[in-house]
Protein backbone atom coordinates (compact mmCIF):
# COMPACT_ATOMS: atom_id res chain seq x y z
CA UNK A 1 0.00 0.00 0.00
CA UNK A 2 2.97 2.52 0.83
CA UNK A 3 4.26 2.27 -2.69
CA UNK A 4 0.79 2.90 -4.45
CA UNK A 5 0.60 5.95 -2.48
CA UNK A 6 4.35 6.89 -3.13
CA UNK A 7 3.44 6.95 -6.67
CA UNK A 8 0.42 8.05 -6.47
CA UNK A 9 1.99 11.50 -4.31
CA UNK A 10 4.29 11.77 -7.25
CA UNK A 11 1.78 11.91 -9.66
CA UNK A 12 -0.30 14.50 -7.45
CA UNK A 13 3.19 16.25 -7.15
CA UNK A 14 4.16 16.00 -10.78
CA UNK A 15 0.63 17.72 -11.41
CA UNK A 16 1.09 20.88 -8.58
CA UNK A 17 4.60 21.51 -10.40
CA UNK A 18 2.88 21.82 -13.84
CA UNK A 19 0.04 24.41 -11.94
CA UNK A 20 3.16 25.83 -10.02
CA UNK A 21 5.13 26.43 -13.55
CA UNK A 22 2.06 28.08 -15.20
CA UNK A 23 1.98 31.14 -11.41
CA UNK A 24 5.67 31.25 -11.79
CA UNK A 25 5.52 31.70 -15.79
CA UNK A 26 2.86 34.69 -15.49
CA UNK A 27 3.53 35.87 -12.27
CA UNK A 28 7.18 35.52 -11.13
CA UNK A 29 9.18 35.91 -14.46
CA UNK A 30 8.39 39.11 -15.24
CA UNK A 31 9.66 40.40 -11.63
CA UNK A 32 12.70 38.82 -12.84
CA UNK A 33 13.37 39.98 -15.79
CA UNK A 34 13.16 42.90 -14.03
CA UNK A 35 15.32 42.54 -11.31
CA UNK A 36 17.67 41.59 -14.26
CA UNK A 37 17.32 44.89 -16.37
CA UNK A 38 18.37 46.67 -12.61
CA UNK A 39 21.21 44.06 -11.84
CA UNK A 40 22.31 44.77 -15.81
CA UNK A 41 22.02 48.47 -15.93
CA UNK A 42 23.95 49.22 -12.83
CA UNK A 43 26.77 46.75 -13.83
CA UNK A 44 26.85 48.88 -17.06
CA UNK A 45 26.80 52.09 -15.29
CA UNK A 46 30.04 50.72 -12.94
CA UNK A 47 31.86 49.65 -15.86
CA UNK A 48 31.76 52.40 -17.84
CA UNK A 49 34.37 54.96 -17.42
CA UNK A 50 33.85 58.57 -16.35
CA UNK A 51 32.83 60.50 -19.71
CA UNK A 52 35.30 62.98 -18.90
CA UNK A 53 38.16 61.05 -18.38
CA UNK A 54 39.49 61.06 -22.27
CA UNK A 55 42.56 60.44 -21.35
CA UNK A 56 42.24 57.32 -19.80
CA UNK A 57 40.28 56.12 -22.88
CA UNK A 58 43.09 56.75 -25.02
CA UNK A 59 45.66 55.06 -22.98
CA UNK A 60 43.35 52.11 -23.13
CA UNK A 61 43.23 52.25 -26.81
CA UNK A 62 47.19 52.93 -26.91
CA UNK A 63 47.67 49.45 -25.51
CA UNK A 64 44.92 47.68 -27.34
CA UNK A 65 42.48 47.27 -24.50
CA UNK A 66 38.38 48.02 -25.21
CA UNK A 67 37.02 50.97 -23.51
CA UNK A 68 34.25 49.32 -22.49
CA UNK A 69 35.07 46.80 -19.30
CA UNK A 70 31.79 44.98 -19.95
CA UNK A 71 32.04 41.91 -22.11
CA UNK A 72 29.03 41.42 -24.01
CA UNK A 73 30.58 38.37 -25.74
CA UNK A 74 30.55 36.18 -22.51
CA UNK A 75 28.20 33.30 -23.28
CA UNK A 76 25.47 32.02 -20.81
CA UNK A 77 25.89 28.35 -20.07
CA UNK A 78 22.29 28.38 -20.25
CA UNK A 79 20.27 31.12 -21.62
CA UNK A 80 17.73 33.67 -20.31
CA UNK A 81 14.69 31.94 -22.79
CA UNK A 82 15.54 27.96 -22.02
CA UNK A 83 15.60 29.57 -18.07
CA UNK A 84 12.61 30.88 -18.08
CA UNK A 85 10.68 27.83 -20.26
CA UNK A 86 12.18 24.27 -20.19
CA UNK A 87 14.70 25.22 -17.04
CA UNK A 88 11.49 26.66 -15.07
CA UNK A 89 8.95 23.52 -16.43
CA UNK A 90 11.59 21.25 -15.86
CA UNK A 91 12.83 22.98 -12.34
CA UNK A 92 9.18 23.01 -11.12
CA UNK A 93 8.04 19.46 -12.50
CA UNK A 94 10.54 17.86 -10.78
CA UNK A 95 10.45 19.57 -7.93
CA UNK A 96 6.85 18.55 -7.42
CA UNK A 97 7.04 15.33 -7.88
CA UNK A 98 10.42 14.86 -5.07
CA UNK A 99 7.54 16.76 -2.86
CA UNK A 100 4.81 14.82 -3.74
CA UNK A 101 6.58 11.58 -3.05
CA UNK A 102 8.02 12.66 0.30
CA UNK A 103 4.60 14.04 1.07
CA UNK A 104 3.13 10.57 0.43
CA UNK A 105 5.42 9.33 2.71
CA UNK A 106 4.27 11.59 5.47
CA UNK A 107 0.77 10.81 4.84
CA UNK A 108 1.29 6.70 4.83
CA UNK A 109 3.13 7.19 8.77
CA UNK A 110 0.32 9.46 9.87
CA UNK A 111 -2.98 7.45 8.35
CA UNK A 112 -4.71 6.00 11.56
CA UNK A 113 -2.67 7.51 13.95
CA UNK A 114 -3.88 11.10 14.41
CA UNK A 115 -7.17 10.96 14.70
CA UNK A 116 -10.25 9.72 12.52
CA UNK A 117 -9.29 11.73 9.53
CA UNK A 118 -10.73 10.62 5.98
CA UNK A 119 -7.97 10.31 3.10
CA UNK A 120 -9.04 14.00 1.60
CA UNK A 121 -8.94 15.57 5.12
CA UNK A 122 -5.96 14.40 6.47
CA UNK A 123 -4.25 15.29 3.03
CA UNK A 124 -5.38 18.72 3.13
CA UNK A 125 -4.25 19.29 6.51
CA UNK A 126 -1.07 17.86 5.74
CA UNK A 127 -0.28 20.12 2.84
CA UNK A 128 -1.26 22.67 5.06
CA UNK A 129 1.08 22.31 7.81
CA UNK A 130 3.58 21.60 4.89
CA UNK A 131 2.92 25.11 3.80
CA UNK A 132 3.52 26.93 6.63
CA UNK A 133 6.81 24.51 7.95
CA UNK A 134 8.52 24.46 4.23
CA UNK A 135 7.79 27.64 3.13
CA UNK A 136 5.64 30.44 5.29
CA UNK A 137 7.26 30.15 8.26
CA UNK A 138 11.09 30.34 7.40
CA UNK A 139 9.79 33.20 5.04
CA UNK A 140 9.04 34.97 7.61
CA UNK A 141 12.44 35.73 8.59
CA UNK A 142 14.60 34.81 5.01
CA UNK A 143 11.65 36.04 2.37
CA UNK A 144 12.07 35.21 -1.26
CA UNK A 145 14.34 37.67 -3.01
CA UNK A 146 14.96 37.93 -6.62
CA UNK A 147 18.20 38.60 -8.89
CA UNK A 148 20.24 41.40 -7.84
CA UNK A 149 19.07 41.17 -4.36
CA UNK A 150 21.94 40.08 -2.06
CA UNK A 151 25.42 40.27 -2.11
CA UNK A 152 27.65 37.35 -4.16
CA UNK A 153 29.78 36.29 -1.27
CA UNK A 154 26.96 36.05 1.42
CA UNK A 155 24.83 33.35 -1.15
CA UNK A 156 26.24 29.89 1.05
CA UNK A 157 25.27 31.98 4.31
CA UNK A 158 21.62 33.15 3.30
CA UNK A 159 20.78 29.82 1.85
CA UNK A 160 22.47 27.86 4.79
CA UNK A 161 20.50 30.06 7.38
CA UNK A 162 17.07 29.78 5.42
CA UNK A 163 17.86 25.87 5.61
CA UNK A 164 18.33 26.04 9.52
CA UNK A 165 15.05 28.02 9.77
CA UNK A 166 13.55 25.50 7.67
CA UNK A 167 14.47 22.53 9.35
CA UNK A 168 13.95 24.46 13.00
CA UNK A 169 10.16 24.74 11.45
CA UNK A 170 9.90 21.31 10.62
CA UNK A 171 10.91 20.11 13.65
CA UNK A 172 8.86 22.27 15.67
CA UNK A 173 5.57 21.36 13.32
CA UNK A 174 6.87 17.51 14.35
CA UNK A 175 7.41 17.90 17.81
CA UNK A 176 3.89 20.29 18.29
CA UNK A 177 2.25 18.17 17.07
CA UNK A 178 3.45 14.71 18.93
CA UNK A 179 3.08 16.81 21.81
CA UNK A 180 -0.53 17.53 21.87
CA UNK A 181 -1.35 13.77 20.51
CA UNK A 182 -0.21 12.66 24.01
CA UNK A 183 -1.51 15.58 25.85
CA UNK A 184 -4.78 14.64 24.34
CA UNK A 185 -6.05 12.08 26.60
CA UNK A 186 -5.35 13.76 29.78
CA UNK A 187 -6.39 17.47 28.59
CA UNK A 188 -8.59 17.07 25.50
CA UNK A 189 -8.37 17.59 22.28
CA UNK A 190 -8.94 20.71 22.25
CA UNK A 191 -6.62 22.31 24.93
CA UNK A 192 -4.10 20.13 23.50
CA UNK A 193 -4.21 21.55 20.12
CA UNK A 194 -3.60 24.70 21.96
CA UNK A 195 -0.75 23.95 23.97
CA UNK A 196 0.76 22.34 20.81
CA UNK A 197 0.18 25.62 18.82
CA UNK A 198 1.51 27.76 21.85
CA UNK A 199 4.80 25.81 21.61
CA UNK A 200 5.15 25.80 18.02
CA UNK A 201 4.54 29.59 17.99
CA UNK A 202 7.15 29.87 21.09
CA UNK A 203 10.05 27.56 19.20
CA UNK A 204 9.46 29.60 16.09
CA UNK A 205 9.03 33.08 17.99
CA UNK A 206 12.78 32.52 19.59
CA UNK A 207 14.40 31.31 16.57
CA UNK A 208 13.10 34.46 14.68
CA UNK A 209 14.86 36.42 17.61
CA UNK A 210 18.11 34.32 18.28
CA UNK A 211 18.95 33.94 14.11
CA UNK A 212 20.46 36.70 12.73
CA UNK A 213 18.88 39.35 10.28
CA UNK A 214 19.83 39.82 6.72
CA UNK A 215 18.92 42.50 4.76
CA UNK A 216 21.11 43.03 1.46
CA UNK A 217 18.43 44.69 -0.65
CA UNK A 218 19.92 47.62 -2.70
CA UNK A 219 18.54 50.87 -1.34
CA UNK A 220 17.44 51.93 -5.06
CA UNK A 221 16.19 48.49 -5.75
CA UNK A 222 12.25 49.19 -7.01
CA UNK A 223 9.92 48.32 -4.16
CA UNK A 224 7.23 47.32 -6.33
CA UNK A 225 9.29 44.53 -8.15
CA UNK A 226 10.47 43.12 -4.58
CA UNK A 227 7.02 42.73 -3.48
CA UNK A 228 5.90 41.05 -6.07
CA UNK A 229 7.94 39.00 -6.70
CA UNK A 230 7.26 37.63 -3.24
CA UNK A 231 3.89 37.79 -3.76
CA UNK A 232 4.45 35.52 -6.90
CA UNK A 233 6.22 32.81 -4.37
CA UNK A 234 4.32 32.63 -2.32
CA UNK A 235 1.32 31.85 -4.84
CA UNK A 236 3.45 29.78 -6.34
CA UNK A 237 4.13 27.51 -3.21
CA UNK A 238 0.66 27.80 -2.31
CA UNK A 239 -0.90 26.31 -5.44
CA UNK A 240 1.92 23.73 -5.54
CA UNK A 241 0.47 22.30 -1.55
CA UNK A 242 -2.83 23.57 -2.04
CA UNK A 243 -3.04 21.13 -5.19
CA UNK A 244 -1.11 18.27 -4.01
CA UNK A 245 -3.05 18.19 -1.29
CA UNK A 246 -6.42 18.25 -2.99
CA UNK A 247 -5.06 15.60 -6.04
CA UNK A 248 -3.54 13.71 -3.32
CA UNK A 249 -6.78 13.17 -1.52
CA UNK A 250 -8.41 12.45 -3.73
CA UNK A 251 -6.01 9.83 -5.21
CA UNK A 252 -5.35 8.48 -1.82
CA UNK A 253 -9.14 8.22 -0.75
CA UNK A 254 -9.89 5.70 -4.16
CA UNK A 255 -6.55 3.62 -2.83
CA UNK A 256 -7.44 3.07 1.04
CA UNK A 257 -11.64 2.89 0.49
CA UNK A 258 -13.40 0.86 -2.09
CA UNK A 259 -16.32 2.84 -3.84
CA UNK A 260 -18.79 0.78 -1.80
CA UNK A 261 -17.48 1.99 1.40
CA UNK A 262 -17.06 5.37 0.10
CA UNK A 263 -20.41 5.25 -0.56
CA UNK A 264 -21.59 3.97 2.63
CA UNK A 265 -20.03 6.83 4.52
CA UNK A 266 -21.13 9.42 1.95
CA UNK A 267 -24.65 7.80 2.77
Amino acid sequence: MVRDLLIRGMIAGFVAGLLCFGVAKLFGEPQVDRAIAFEESHAEAEAAPPAHDHGAVADASENGQSAHVHDHGEEELVSRGVQSTAGLLTATAVYGAAMGGLFALAFAFLYGRVGDFSPRALALLLALAAFAAVYYVPSLKYPANPPAVGEPSTISFRTGMYLLMMVISLGATVFSVATAKRLAVRYGGLDAALIGAGLFIAIIVIAQVVLPDINEVPADFPATVLWKFRMASLGMQAVTWGAMGLVFGWLAERALMPMPAMRTRAA
